[in-house]
C-alpha cells in the first residue's frame, strides 16, 4: 500500500519539488557552488528512487508536467532579453558564428572522446547532443538512433557540472564580459547553466538564455548531418 502511494505521479511530484525546495534552502545559505540545488535534487531522487526500487520511466511519466514547465520558463526568459535589446545591436553576427562554433565542438569532442575510449555507436548518438536543453536533445537523439534515457541523464550531468564550475573556469581565464559570459554558459551548460547566469546579472541570464535557444536550434540542424558524415 505504502509503495503504491509513494510511487504515485502525485507522490513522486511532491517529493520532486520538496527536495528541490530543500536544496534551494541549503544553496542560499552556504553558497557552495557544489551544493547547487539541481545537483542535490538529481542526488536525492536518485536514492529515493533506488531506495524505493520505483523505475525511472515511471518517474519520468509523472514528473512530465515538470519538462512542459521548462518550455514555459524558456520562454520567460524572453524578457530579459527584450530589455537587453540595446546591448545586443550590432552583435548578431558574433553571436550567431560562436553558437556554430560551439555547436560543433560539442558535438565532435564528445563523440570522439567516447569512440577513443571504446565506447559504442549507441552511446556516440545519446550523448552528442549533451549540450542542449532536454526537450531538444531528447528529440535530436531520437532522430539520430539513441537512447532517451542516456541522453538525459548525460544533458543533466553537462548542465550541473556547467553550472558548478563555468563561471569559475571563465573567471579563471580572466573573462568578464557580461555578454562573452552568459554566451559561453548557455551554450555549454542550457537551461541549469541559464539559471546560474542568472544570478550574476541582467545581462548574462539574458545573452545565456538566447545561447541556449540557438544552440537547441544550431544543434538540431548540424547533428544529423555530422552523424551522417563523420560519425
Amino acid at each position: 500500500m505504502i509503495q503504491e502511494f509513494i510511487s504515485s505521479p502525485l507522490a513522486l511530484l511532491t517529493f520532486t519539488v520538496i527536495f528541490y525546495s530543500a536544496g534551494s534552502a541549503i544553496y542560499r545559505r552556504a553558497r557552495i557552488a557544489l551544493l547547487h540545488p539541481v545537483l542535490l535534487t538529481f542526488l536525492a531522487m536518485i536514492g529515493f528512487l533506488v531506495a524505493f526500487n520505483i523505475p525511472y520511466q515511471t518517474y519520468r511519466e509523472a514528473t512530465s508536467v515538470l519538462d512542459f514547465c521548462l518550455g514555459m520558463s524558456v520562454v520567460a526568459l524572453g524578457y530579459l532579453l527584450y530589455e537587453q535589446e540595446e546591448r545586443m545591436r550590432g552583435q548578431i553576427t558574433a553571436i550567431l558564428s560562436s553558437i556554430t562554433v560551439g555547436s560543433l565542438v560539442g558535438i565532435l569532442s564528445v563523440v570522439y572522446i567516447a569512440r577513443w575510449m571504446g565506447a559504442s555507436e549507441l552511446i556516440e548518438n545519446s550523448i552528442a547532443m549533451k549540450s542542449v536543453t532536454v526537450p531538444i536533445a531528447v528529440g535530436i537523439s531520437e532522430r539520430v538512433g539513441g537512447d532517451l534515457s542516456i541522453t538525459s541523464v548525460v544533458v543533466f550531468l553537462t548542465g550541473i557540472f556547467g553550472a558548478v564550475v563555468g563561471i569559475r573556469f571563465l573567471r579563471m581565464l580572466r573573462i568578464k564580459d557580461a555578454s562573452a559570459t552568459g554566451l559561453a554558459m548557455g551554450a555549454a551548460a542550457h537551461g541549469i547553466g541559464t539559471a546560474r547566469s542568472i544570478e550574476e546579472g541582467a545581462t548574462e541570464g539574458a545573452l545565456s538564455g538566447l545561447a541556449m535557444a540557438l544552440m537547441g536550434v544550431v544543434t538540431a540542424l548540424l547533428t544529423p548531418i555530422v552523424e551522417r558524415f563523420l560519425f
